[in-house]
Formats: structure tokens, sequence, C-alpha cells
């Protein structure tokens, strides 16, 4: 894609993000806002009305989902009545408004499943993806809108996934996938950031290592944005640290581009 094609995709997520009438937090905590107004958690009622928009939240790129599916992965001895309230709780909260009788527009519904409309709902792992998919596009040949769109996502990430259902099996998938996405962000930043801004280049690599301390790819970095920086005993200390927390968590040592790294910055006179 061409720059201007991806400056252009990238606009049409920001606009969304300052549009989109429902727009949902799972980052760090679960908040929605409907019209710009932030809905209090009260709102939502039971629990069971919680859980099914998450669920629904959590997969919103499947096909539409059977009711009796959502039922098994959420409630052990939930029945159909169950299911009927928690989603008209639901599309209560995001359509308080909607008249009698109308079908609702941000759940759809086809028989029997469901799902998100995601024209309307603003999420923001969604909009994560969107902008790293982006930085990913552009990251060899533009290398300034990369920086941008790495940017628009690391400023979104607040957290663990839907920190409330962090022991729910249904929730984990999404969990896991969004901080592998956000560590490759991270990391892809911060590399871009080395020569200009290395100081932020350790703050994001740090950022990084706070998420999974294992995380080889940023102690690399900090020991190049240290060096950058001219601090190379901190750099051998960033080297020392990434040794002890692999042996420490895994029992082995570093990967060779980390030696390797380690032997150019034993060179600097």
């Amino acid at each position: 894609m061409s720059v201007e094609e991806l400056t252009a995709e990238m606009a049409g997520y920001q606009k969304f993000q300052l549009e989109a009438p429902i727009k949902f937090q799972t980052l760090g905590q679960f908040t929605l806002w409907r019209n710009g107004e932030k809905v209090s958690t009260k709102a939502w009622g039971r629990d069971k009305t919680i859980q099914l928009i998450q669920y629904l939240l959590s997969y919103r790129n499947r096909r539409a989902l059977h009711k009796e599916h959502i039922m098994d992965q959420l409630w052990e001895e939930g029945d159909d009545r169950d299911f009927k309230v928690a989603l008209h709780g639901v599309n209560k909260v995001l359509e308080p408004s909607r008249a009698s009788r109308t079908e609702p527009i941000y759940v759809e519904r086809q028989g029997v499943t469901y799902q998100l409309n995601l024209d309307l709902v603003w999420i923001d792992v969604e909009a994560i993806e969107n902008y790293i998919i982006i930085g990913n596009k552009a990251l060899t040949d533009f290398p300034e809108l990369a920086v941008e769109a790495y940017q628009e996502a690391v400023a979104l990430h607040h957290g663990s996934y839907l920190p409330n259902r962090i022991y729910e099996d249904w929730s984990s998938e999404e969990r896991e996938k969004i901080q592998i996405l956000i560590l490759g962000a991270l990391v892809n930043l911060a590399e871009l950031l080395i020569t200009s801004n290395p100081m932020e280049s350790i703050r994001l690599a740090q950022e990084a290592i706070s998420i999974d301390k294992t995380w080889e790819d940023a102690y690399r970095i900090q020991m190049s944005a240290y060096i950058a920086k001219g601090n190379r005993p901190q750099a051998l200390k960033t080297y020392q640290k990434c040794v002890d927390i692999l042996d420490e968590e895994y029992g082995i040592s570093p990967l060779p581009a980390t030696k390797a790294l380690l032997k150019e910055i034993e060179a600097i006179a």
C-alpha cells in the first residue's frame, strides 16, 4: 500500500475513535461510553449481563455466535431465560431509547446467533490491532507513519484485558493475543526511536519488560539505546539483568543476537 492509502486508513480509524456512538474500554478496566458519556457500572445490573457483553466483545471477530454455545461457555447452569434476560439488559444499556418492537442495532441477531456490529461499536483492543497492522505495513518503507501508528496503539494500552475475568477461560485467548500485539508494538516503536529519542526507547522497552520480564527484544533495545546515550555501563548492566531473568525463569542463556550485541558493546573503547 502507498503512504497515502495507509495514512487515509489510519485517519479513518482515528475519526471512528472520536465519533463512534458506542465505545468500550476493556484494558485495565471495563468501561462503556455511550454518545460520549461514561455509563455507570450499576447500569448493567446483573453480572450475567456484563458477562454476555464481554463475551461478545471477546469473540467479536468470529462469525455469528450461537446462543447455546454462548450459554455453555458462560454459565454452567444457565438456561434460555438467563440468556434472554442478559441480552435484554445488554440492549437496554446500549440503546436505552430504542423503540419497542424494533431490532437492536449494536447487537445483531440472525435466528439464534448474535454478534456485535463493529461498524458502530468502537473497542480499544480492536483499535489497537488496527493501528498495529498499519504500523507493521509502514515499518519498512514509511517509518514516520509507523511511529505514529504504534504510538496510537500504545496510548490505548492501559493494562490487562478484562481484569475482572482473568480466571475465565473464554477471556484468555483475547488477553494473550493483545499482550503479544502490544509487546510487538512497544518493541518496534522503541527500535524506531533509538536514534532520535533513546530515552523514550528505554522507557518503551521497560514497559514491554513490565508486561513480560523475559521479552528479550526489549533488553537488546535498551542496551542499544544506552549506547546511543553514551552509557556503556548501563548497557552492560542491562545485559546482565537479561541473563539473570532468563536463567531464573527458564534456565536458559540469551539468544545469539543478544550475545553478539554484548560483544559489540564490550568492544567499545
